[in-house]
């Protein structure tokens, strides 16, 4: 996990067998912050894409490779200084050949900041 446990934490994770529910608290003191804006902190698209990868191999214990994005829209800025917990669905099914399709989204009360849909396949397969 190259983000879980420092640059953000999971909170209050329900899961079942497809769907996974989280409170996610973002470390607005990390570094990545300090050149991703300087005095205005956003967090980038591609670690929002990675926080849902490690939520995702967290429940399931096997590492993955994201194989297909098929729908990944970037709808809201995450400032970590106003706003560091933010909320986490994600829907997902696997099949017998290492194929995992995801539906997921971040985001706060009303507001997305972030919707994907693709596959990733368990690393080995």
């Amino acid at each position: 996990m190259i983000l879980l446990n420092d640059f953000f934490t999971i909170n209050n994770l329900k899961t079942s067998e497809t769907d996974i529910s989280a409170e996610l608290v973002i470390n607005a003191g990390h570094k990545i912050f300090e050149g991703h804006f300087p005095n205005q902190p956003v967090v980038p698209g591609v670690c929002m894409m990675q926080m849902i990868k490690e939520i995702l191999e967290s429940v399931i214990n096997k590492e993955t490779n994201l194989v297909q994005a098929a729908d990944m829209k970037f709808l809201a800025v995450i400032n970590p200084v106003e706003n560091n917990v933010i909320q986490a669905t994600i829907k997902y099914t696997s099949d017998e050949i290492g194929a995992v399709n995801v539906t997921a989204t971040l985001f706060k009360g009303e507001l997305v900041h972030f919707k994907f849909k693709g596959q990733f396949k368990e690393s080995g397969h």
